[in-house]
């Protein structure tokens, strides 16, 4: 079962609709406007603060009360992606999350999801560059039993290795599926390669083709056994729940795993880049795609004067939104260019970050020209700035986003699960706010001034070719996307 992986876009995107509940205290910082935000309540009144506890194993336990309906998610968060991986074994984390439905000590392959269904639950799994994920949503009187099962597996995944050769074809499969088959996802693989020199990043989280064909049970059981320790996990657990009660479980089923160091992970450094790079890419497809990927600055600390700030309020002003300024100027806009544009920056990471420019261009527009006209409008910030009341309507926006994703449990557990990655506190909300609501017009200026020179990006181009040219393909001996894990 695997969601998509979440693309630097999308990523940042849910990020502005996270972080941005106008409270009142951050809204004395920000300058009056013509059309100011509405004042909305910080929190829904039924909700309550989350509080974060470390058991005797050293296990993080995260546990968000929320008491509007009977239910509970479980989600287990690993701090491991595929940063963590190895040259030759990329790939290999996203490998461990299918094999962990694939048998424990006390579960025989496939029994965990069927367990799940059972208790009237649903579940599932991701893994991304900088985590991996697991999650239950169960009406809450079953939470202990899935606290149960989601620990055994934690603790003693254990399968045969015909299993293992028998799910490596499904993930081989899904990677054609979901990479090979998809133009721009090839084209995407390419870039990041290209953009990064020493960070894992450059590696795909699905992993290479050949090193899928070449991996073993052994590796797959190796990385398990380094990463998967009680210190480099979190249990976050949220819904109608009592704090005390979900850690006296947890204490119960997590508790007794035993302790192990996590291994240390040794630094790199990223290179300067020094000129333009450029990916020319050709594949069967209809419509060309164009690419820009500037190195910026990533958030390393809340409480810094970052210029981190400034380029998400940037990102959110030329896309996110309808009406954002690269969809007036380039696709309704008198000279149309593209047929469609986007942008988005990923503020943090475990390793650095991009902002993207993309887009498709109109029929009988070239690539060189959408390229040219995507750095212009960030040209034209640079030069112009943006007003005032462009930036209330944005954080007016995010206001909405805020609302909506305060009614799900689900994404109340995802968010705390994914701050407690980078290593950010419980407030972590509260303080972005502050921050993103005194960010200025100048500030958005003076960042669209600076990060955006040929020196410090990748543009990568998808040439379509006729799609007569597509290679056939043997039908699948396996289940639709939905079924892959």
């Amino acid at each position: 079962m695997k969601h998509p992986l979440p693309s630097r876009r999308s990523r940042a995107t849910a990020l502005l609709a996270a972080c941005l509940a106008l409270a009142p205290a951050a809204q004395a910082q920000q300058p009056p406007a013509t059309d100011p935000p509405a004042t909305p309540s910080a929190l829904p009144a039924s909700a309550q603060p989350p509080r974060q506890f470390r058991l005797s194993n050293g296990m993080t336990l995260i546990v968000q009360p929320d008491h509007r309906a009977p239910t509970a998610v479980q989600m287990l968060w690993v701090r491991v992606g595929s940063v963590d991986e190895l040259d030759g074994t990329s790939g290999v984390a996203h490998v461990v999350e299918h094999m962990m439905f694939k048998g424990s000590a006390l579960l025989k392959p496939g029994e965990f999801s069927r367990r799940v269904a059972a208790l009237g639950g649903r579940e599932n799994a991701f893994t991304t560059r900088d985590y991996t994920g697991y999650y239950q949503q169960i009406p809450v009187e079953r939470l202990e039993e899935a606290m149960r099962l989601e620990a055994d597996r934690f603790a003693s995944n254990q399968w045969p290795d015909d299993e293992f050769r028998r799910e490596i074809e499904v993930v081989k499969e899904e990677r054609r599926m979901r990479t090979e088959d998809q133009p721009r996802a090839l084209l995407g693989e390419q870039q990041n390669a290209a953009i990064f020199d020493a960070s894992p990043y450059r590696r795909p989280v699905v992993g290479w083709m050949s090193d899928l064909s070449a991996m073993t049970p052994d590796d797959v059981r190796a990385f398990y056994r380094r990463w998967y320790v009680p210190a480099n996990a979190a249990i976050v657990v949220a819904g109608d729940v009592d704090p005390q009660q979900v850690l006296a479980l947890a204490e119960r089923y997590y508790g007794g795993i035993p302790a192990r160091a996590v291994p240390v992970r040794k630094p790199y450094t990223e290179l300067p880049q020094r000129g333009i790079r450029r990916i020319e890419f050709k594949a069967p497809a209809e419509q060309a795609y164009v690419s820009l990927a500037f190195r910026v600055p990533q958030l390393q600390n809340l409480d810094e004067d970052s210029d981190a700030w400034a380029l998400l309020v940037l990102a959110a002003v030329l896309d996110g939104y309808n009406g954002s300024r690269l969809d007036r100027a380039l696709v309704r806009g008198p000279e149309r260019v593209a047929d469609s544009v986007g942008a988005g920056y990923g503020l943090y990471g475990r390793g650095p970050q991009v902002f993207s420019l993309v887009g498709v261009p109109a029929a009988g527009k070239t690539s060189e020209a959408l390229e040219a006209a995507l750095r212009a409008q960030v040209a034209r910030i640079a030069q112009d700035g943006v007003s005032e009341a462009e930036l209330a309507r944005v954080k007016t926006q995010w206001v909405a986003s805020e609302t909506y994703k305060r009614d799900s449990v689900m994404a109340q557990a995802r968010e705390l699960g994914s701050q407690w990655v980078q290593g950010l506190p419980l407030d972590a909300d509260a303080r972005m706010l502050a921050r993103l609501v005194a960010v200025t017009p100048a500030q958005v200026q003076a960042v669209a001034g600076r990060y955006f020179g040929d020196d410090q990006l990748t543009v990568a181009t998808l040439r379509p070719q006729p799609m007569s040219q597509r290679e056939p393909r043997s039908r699948s001996p396996f289940g639709p996307a939905g079924e892959l894990r």
